[in-house]
């Protein structure tokens, strides 16, 4: 075992050196499919004159609010010229207000720009914009590329940041835990040293399927990583605790504790790694991304603790659980304790406690119902930036889609056609032709009279779509009205699919490792209900608490995904001990063993669990902030109330007939 821990510490040392590197997490999330129409319409882009460019939109205000003066707007036209370094009659006019409060004008970027790349680009064109400007006028910089920019910036320093914090609080939890100055290190370590080789190759093998690692899904990895990880340590060492107890010699209860918790560690990662890779039938990229990093990520985490972390424990031996080392003949947790107690107390009254448990957690599950679903690009941040307060500033001050427009491509052939039918949709302001291209296709510009991304934009989207496709069935709408409408349908079909595929895999674990009939049926069907009550609780808080416009299109999937997939991760600790003492001692007292020789490492893991993916609060983005708080909250209903209060319960109230036809015990 010591050779084998050595190999992969060598190999994953030179994996590090090898494939590390890149910007990927500097990268903005791809919410929209390669084939949704916008996607294609933007695809084409390039055929057409300054195809190649895309446009950041330049907003020049008075300080003071008021009007501008020609010495103001020939201070913008100046600004312009400095940030094109050509004069500003070469380039397109200056726009001002009808209320001459503000002036706009486009800045043509790259469209090949993205990341870090695009971030210092705009950044340069907000140095340059300021540089010079008067006082008492304000230059923002606003339009698609800002947007890019201000996400890729949101990630500067965030694996750094977030592996910080991350690391900080896995300690202080360890450190409660365990109650000693130096356990809590070797499993840190272990864990830490895992997560960067876990990185490395899950970006590795997402690159190698042609997908592209974002800055939200490596964030996402390392937490998962960090969280599960940490709670397979947390098991082992539980474990070798416990075994200490029965047992003088320490290699020989950690041999004994790898063979016990090895099976359990293995199942859960299966069932997580599985479930993960059930994103690769979504049609979001990014989602798609975030599945096999994750994967690759815990199965990383997985070979570390069990290959990795026992001969560390071997090497130290009892004096790591100083000052409370393991004692041969103390008393063991399966016949005391708290959770004993607890469990004990839950197996008298099983039916009461059902009852009772179930119906809080429909009730908490009904505000899913209320919860308001999408943000539109200005409500992504949860921080001030440039590129919302601009995009503010200009529509306060000009139509609505005027710098922004959608596009219509269509062929050139049917151009009468294809113009009459987008001005005959309802809720169009104007539609100007803006060039054709050389493949035959012709391209419009067209100004939508709702406001951007609102319900009512997507419904004249749709409107507009079905006008244009009649006039000619290869049009394409597009345009980020168009991108956010796809971005919606995606999100919304990933759900139906990927849902039920997760709970596919998860029942499937569950069945090859209890081989009951029923037990899988009702576990699966709690975890369930307690996942839609942390989405329900936790979309409530984010909406009514912490003041968020609603939840981001990915953040019920992602957070199923994750309360399901983990929330079993502690029903197989959980079962795994119940199976192994209800053979001697009943299917009452075999339940009741369990929970109180797991019921601390279960809390422990919650715990530590939660508090990791509250950590993706430090990063700016909403829709991080909203999974931390969603998957925080289902953890610890999860640790307190699932697994230590309904479980037993249900175990109980069913009886013997829980483990048919797969194991026979006594009540």
């Amino acid at each position: 075992m010591t050779w084998l821990a050595l190999l992969v510490v060598v190999v994953s040392g030179g994996l590090l050196g090898l494939l590390s590197g890149g910007d990927a997490a500097s990268q903005s999330p791809v919410a929209v499919p390669a084939d949704a129409e916008s996607a294609r319409a933007d695809a084409l882009r390039a055929d057409f004159p300054g195809g190649n460019q895309v446009p950041a939109i330049l907003v020049v205000t008075r300080t003071d609010g008021g009007e501008l003066t020609m010495a103001d707007i020939d201070a913008a036209a100046a600004a312009r010229g400095r940030m094109t370094d050509v004069p500003e009659v070469g380039g397109p006019p200056l726009a001002v207000s009808d209320d001459r409060k503000a002036a706009v004008v486009t800045v043509p970027l790259s469209a090949d720009l993205s990341g870090f790349g695009l971030n210092d680009a705009v950044k340069h064109l907000r140095a340059t914009a300021g540089d010079g400007l008067p006082a008492e006028l304000k230059a923002q910089i606003t339009g698609g590329p800002a947007f890019g920019a201000d996400i890729a910036n949101s990630f500067a320093g965030a694996n750094i940041t977030l592996l910080a914090v991350t690391a900080a609080v896995v300690a202080v939890l360890l450190i409660i835990t365990y109650r000693s100055p130096v356990l809590w290190l070797v499993p840190l370590l272990v864990i830490a040293f895992a997560d960067r080789v876990g990185a490395v190759v899950g970006t590795s093998v997402a690159s190698a399927f042609g997908l592209a690692p974002d800055g939200s899904t490596s964030g996402i990895t390392s937490v998962l990583v960090f969280g599960a990880g940490t709670n397979y340590a947390l098991l082992l060492i539980s474990r070798y605790r416990e075994e200490l107890g029965r047992r003088e010699q320490h290699r020989e209860a950690l041999v004994v504790a790898v063979r016990a918790a090895a099976p359990a560690i293995v199942a859960s990662n299966a069932t997580v790694v599985l479930a993960l890779l059930t994103l690769l039938f979504a049609s979001a990229p990014s989602n798609r991304s975030l599945g096999l990093q994750a994967a690759s990520g815990l199965v990383v985490a997985a070979i570390f603790v069990l290959v990795v972390l026992p001969p560390l424990l071997a090497l130290c031996g009892k004096r790591l659980f100083w000052p409370f080392i393991p004692q041969v003949g103390a008393q063991p947790l399966t016949e005391s304790g708290v959770w004993h107690r607890i469990a004990d107390s839950v197996a008298r009254r099983p039916a009461r406690v059902v009852v009772t448990s179930l119906a809080g957690l429909a009730l908490l599950g009904t505000a899913v119902l209320t919860t308001p679903i999408g943000l539109t690009q200005t409500q992504q941040f949860r921080v001030q930036a440039e590129s919302v307060t601009g995009y503010q500033t200009l529509a306060a001050h000009f139509p609505s889609g005027l710098t922004d427009p959608t596009r219509v491509i269509a062929s050139t052939a049917k151009l009468g056609a294809v113009q009459r039918a987008i001005t005959d949709t309802p809720g169009i302001v104007s539609a100007a032709p803006s060039g054709q291209s050389s493949t035959g296709l012709s391209q419009w510009s067209v100004i939508l009279k709702a406001e951007p991304a609102s319900d009512e934009a997507f419904t004249t989207i749709d409107a507009l779509r079905d006008s244009v496709h009649s006039a000619d069935p290869s049009a394409l709408v597009g345009g980020s009205d168009a991108q956010a409408r796809d971005t919606a349908a995606a999100a919304q079909r990933d759900r139906v699919v990927v849902i039920p595929a997760i709970l596919a895999v998860v029942l499937a674990v569950l069945y090859l490792l209890l081989r009951s009939v029923f037990a899988p049926l009702l576990l699966v069907g709690v975890t369930v209900l307690s996942a839609l009550a942390a989405l329900g609780l936790g979309g409530w808080a984010s909406v009514h608490v912490f003041g968020f416009p609603a939840l981001d299109n990915s953040t019920p999937l992602f957070a199923f995904l994750f309360l399901v997939a983990l929330g079993v991760d502690y029903t197989i600790f959980l079962v795994t001990r119940a199976r192994e003492e209800t053979p001697e001692h009943g299917t009452r007292q075999g339940i009741v063993r369990a929970v109180s020789a797991t019921g601390a490492v279960i809390t422990s893991a919650g715990v530590v669990l939660a508090a990791v993916f509250c950590v993706l609060g430090v990063l700016p983005l909403i829709v991080l902030t909203q999974l931390g708080i969603i998957v925080g909250l289902g953890i610890l209903l999860d640790t307190f109330v699932v697994r230590t209060v309904i479980i037993p319960a249900l175990f109980t109230l069913v009886g013997p007939r829980i483990w048919w036809p797969g194991l026979r015990a006594e009540q």
